[in-house]
Formats: C-alpha cells, sequence, structure tokens
C-alpha cells in the first residue's frame, strides 16, 4: 500500500540529527554526536513536527548544560555559513535549526539582550519567528526597541523577522499580547523593502490585522500608496495579497482599492449548475456575463456545503478575473471536483447552495442535490 509524502519525516529525520549533530560536536569538542543523535532517534518516529523540534531542543540541552552565557559561544560556533545573501525570495532555511530557537527561548528569557543577540544571528540560518514570541510577551518594549534597529540590518533575515515575529495570527506561533498597532511603525519602514522576502511577510502581517480591523489594514495601505516608497507595482502585489481575505468577504472598499467597482454594470444572463450531482463526482459552474459599461470583473463562486447538523458553511472558490467592454458577453466555466477524502472537511449529502459573486455582490445563485458517493455503495 503506498504511504503519503510526511513532511515532518522530510525535515527532520536520521540524516539530518546527524548534520546537526556534525556542526555541535566541531563547534564543541565535548560534545557527544553519537549519543545526541542515538537519543534523538528514539522518539524522533512517534512525535509530530512541533513536538520533534522541542524534543531535539531537550536533547541538545542536555548536552551542554548551564545558562545562555554559557551555550551561546558554542551555538554561535557551530552554526554554519548564512544563508545565500544573493537571493530575495524562497529562502526560509533549514527547519533543523528550528529547535536552537526554541533552545534559546527555554534558557534565556531572563537574558533577553543576549537571547535577541543570538536569535538574530540563527534567523540567517532559519526563521525564528516563532521563537522570539515569547521574547515579546516577556520584553515587549525591549524587543520592538531591537526590532527598530533590525529593520536597517543588512541581511533581509533580519529585517524579515521584525514583521514576521510580531504577526498577530502567526501560523504556529505562541500567541502575542502586543497591541494590534504596536508594530506598525515598523512596518511603515519596511514597506518599502527592496525583497519579496520581507513584502510578503509585510503584506501578510497586514492580511492578519485585516481579519480583526480591516478599516486599519485599508487605512494603512492607501497611506503606503500616497508615500510612494515602494515601487508602484510591487506595493499593487502588496496590497491583492494583504487584502486577500476581505476579497473573498466581497468587502466593498477592498474591492475598489483593487480597481473593482462592486456596482459595475454586468448582468449575469445565465448562471447553470447541475441539479444532481454525487459525491466524488464533479460540479461544473456555469456563467455568462454582459458588461452594460467599461470594467474590471471579479468573479468567484461561494459553495455552500451541508454540515453534519442540516446547516450550511461556505467557502469561496476563485472563477474569473476579466476587464470587460461595453456589450461584451463572456461565458466562464469552472469544474470543481467534490471530494469524498478531503482531509479538511467531510461531504454530506443533501441540498446544497451555490453563489455567483462579481466584485463582491452577489448576482445570482443555484442550488443542486448532492447524493451519496456511489462508488463507496458499490464497493461496500
Amino acid at each position: 500500500m503506498a504511504t503519503g509524502f510526511s513532511l515532518k519525516d522530510q525535515l527532520f529525520n536520521s540524516e539530518k540529527v546527524g548534520y546537526l549533530a556534525d556542526l555541535f560536536a566541531a563547534a564543541d569538542g565535548g560534545f557527544a554526536a553519537n549519543r545526541f543523535q542515538t537519543q534523538v532517534m528514539e522518539r524522533l518516529p512517534e512525535l509530530e513536527l512541533k513536538q520533534r523540534i522541542s524534543w531535539i531542543a531537550e536533547c541538545l540541552g542536555a548536552q551542554i548544560p548551564g545558562p545562555l552565557h554559557d551555550l551561546a559561544p558554542v551555538l554561535l560556533a557551530a552554526l554554519p555559513p548564512p544563508l545565500d545573501p544573493s537571493r530575495t525570495d524562497d529562502d526560509f532555511g533549514d527547519f533543523i535549526f528550528a529547535p536552537l530557537g526554541e533552545l534559546v527561548a527555554t534558557r534565556g528569557l531572563e537574558t533577553p539582550d543576549l537571547a535577541l543577540n543570538l536569535l538574530a544571528e540563527i534567523t540567517q540560518r532559519f526563521s525564528m519567528e516563532w521563537a522570539i514570541r515569547p521574547f515579546l510577551n516577556r520584553w515587549p518594549d525591549l524587543v520592538l526597541e531591537r526590532m527598530a534597529d533590525w529593520v536597517d540590518h543588512d541581511s533581509y533575515h533580519v529585517r524579515r523577522l521584525v514583521s514576521e515575529g510580531t504577526r498577530p495570527r502567526l501560523p504556529w506561533g505562541q500567541g502575542i499580547a502586543l497591541e494590534i498597532t504596536a508594530p506598525l511603525p515598523l512596518l511603515d519602514r519596511l514597506h518599502g523593502d527592496t525583497t519579496r522576502y520581507v513584502t510578503r511577510s509585510v503584506a501578510n502581517h497586514m492580511n492578519d490585522i485585516s481579519k480583526r480591523v480591516p478599516e486599519l489594514a485599508m487605512d494603512r495601505l492607501d497611506g503606503w500608496a500616497e508615500q510612494g516608497r515602494q515601487e508602484r507595482a510591487e506595493l499593487d502585489w502588496m496590497t491583492r495579497h494583504a487584502l486577500r481575505g476581505l476579497i473573498k468577504a466581497g468587502d466593498p472598499r477592498a474591492m475598489v482599492m483593487l480597481g473593482y467597482d462592486p456596482d459595475a454594470g454586468i448582468d449575469v444572463d445565465e448562471f447553470r449548475l447541475p441539479r444532481k450531482i454525487a459525491i466524488g463526482e464533479v460540479l461544473t459552474v456555469s456563467a455568462r456575463l454582459r458588461a452594460t459599461q467599461d470594467c474590471g470583473a471579479l468573479v468567484d463562486y461561494i459553495l455552500w456545503r451541508r454540515k453534519a447538523n442540516g446547516g450550511l458553511t461556505a467557502k469561496v472558490f476563485k472563477l474569473k478575473q476579466v476587464q470587460l467592454r461595453v456589450g461584451q458577453t463572456v461565458e466562464l466555466t469552472k469544474s470543481h471536483r467534490l471530494r469524498g477524502d478531503a482531509t479538511t472537511f467531510r461531504l454530506y449529502p443533501g441540498a446544497h447552495k451555490v453563489e455567483l459573486q462579481v466584485n463582491g455582490r452577489v448576482r445570482a445563485e443555484a442550488w443542486f442535490d448532492l447524493g451519496a458517493d456511489q462508488t463507496r455503495n458499490t464497493r461496500n
């Protein structure tokens, strides 16, 4: 039987642990590389990804006891050269260095100056956005002051840590009590960065803000546009990326910021779905639009899935982005497989609805009846 891809096994395995052990053995003659690797691998296969990071950090800490001041020189000596400084994107680093950040956070919470120095070095080998968050909670003013210096750091990895480490909704990251507005003066400087790695983080940070305080995010983006510190094409990209959640939700102001008029003259002449379909089959969504003025059209469809309790839950999917001339007609079609083996949700038979959303406004809707998985019924 074929097995699926395992991210945790790709990122943390015997070869990676051996690489880390060799680095520390070269830095500290007393480091028992074989014992470290054996100890880590005894439990590693049974652990999930974040647990593996913690376990490797624990095993490292057992080999190098004492306060952070004792650990710091060994850790610095074990680090490989920084990531390629000539790149500008897609250079997250090697996950095997994530445990170093956790070890620094465990040992250094009461010696924040030294800890932050170490995180600034480690992040040039692997991003330290998770490790810095305990320090933001314990020493917010000190960390923000240090970040104000990092904004001008030569390494774009350190600059990115400023934005990524302070994100309100960082994936996998510890929650932080920082006021949502506190990092904004730093983002005001970072939004003009020359590397996509940094500007993508800024855009993701703004997307996080937009989920809590939409007007704050949009006001800031408008302000950046007025400043003109970033190249227009890059700022346009950042704005689209930052507002992607609001665009899916059909927010009128976000639509206008991206150049789509919610009240544009676009008629839906036809919207079609099959009346019946089974789980596992392909749902074909078809629409014919006609423009009564020159305008842009951002067309999505909203699938309302049946829940176990009989209610409906919505998810937005992209259909088409198109520029229309007055009198122009466009036919749109999208095939959507209604998977019965999805890992993130379950489909239930019954009446389902699809809405057609144009520039954030629902212009048409149709229902279809979802039947049971016929293939499964046949097998059984």
